[in-house]
């Protein structure tokens, strides 16, 4: 240890999300690649929920329905799904829109990483879950799928699924949601850096690392 080293700025950055939005995967994805060529910088990341479908039905909805309610049709949600794969792709995402065949609420999902984040950093489970759902088609409406992702993440299988069986973290969830809509927060993913720097949208790597810079300059 040199003791002579400068302490290492520290950093607190709020993610204000959902498990089923494609642009935060997008944006959570450019923010970790920014922070992981910074390794000088302390950072103390904190997932925050946004429930874009927070009416939806326990069990999902069909994702044709889904189209057709959100977009007027398939067409539509196809163009922009294309526009979403191909910037994904070129941050090593595999946008798999085909393959997810219901919408599901993303509440346990939510409440899944708040537990999860209580024991280590859940920066890991986040990306299992984005990747199962986007790329895969799982339905992160289901329990046993949450605790099977959970588990690949190196969390124990049995303490995952006894703690979706019940209600905990819920009312945090929705508490969160209320939150952030009250901060006027009406859009996602938004990175909130310091408390005070704040800015929404899937953005550039580029965009991301400013917004750092102003909140150390600060």
């Amino acid at each position: 240890m040199n003791l002579l080293a400068p302490p290492r700025p520290r950093l607190a950055i709020e993610v204000v999300f959902d498990l089923v939005c494609p642009w935060c995967f997008l944006g959570v994805r450019r923010l970790l690649r920014v922070l992981a060529a910074r390794p000088e910088l302390q950072v103390e990341l904190a997932w925050r929920p946004f429930l874009l479908n927070p009416d939806i039905a326990p069990g999902g909805v069909p994702r044709q329905d889904w189209m057709l309610r959100k977009f007027g049709g398939e067409e539509r949600a196809r163009r922009l799904h294309h526009t979403i794969a191909e910037l994904g792709a070129a941050e090593g995402i595999r946008f798999r829109f085909d393959l997810i065949r219901r919408i599901p609420p993303s509440l346990d999902a939510h409440r899944l990483v708040r537990w999860a984040s209580r024991h280590r950093p859940a920066e890991e489970l986040v990306e299992a879950l984005f990747t199962a759902y986007f790329s895969e088609g799982a339905d992160l409406g289901q329990p046993a799928t949450l605790a099977a992702i959970a588990a690949a993440c190196g969390f124990d299988h049995v303490a995952v699924t006894r703690f979706l069986a019940g209600l905990g973290e819920t009312e945090w969830v929705h508490l969160e949601n209320l939150r952030a809509h009250r901060l006027g927060i009406n859009g996602v993913p938004c990175f909130v850096v310091e408390g005070q720097h704040a800015i929404a949208g899937a953005q550039e790597a580029e965009v991301l690392e400013r917004l750092i810079e102003v909140a150390l300059a600060a």
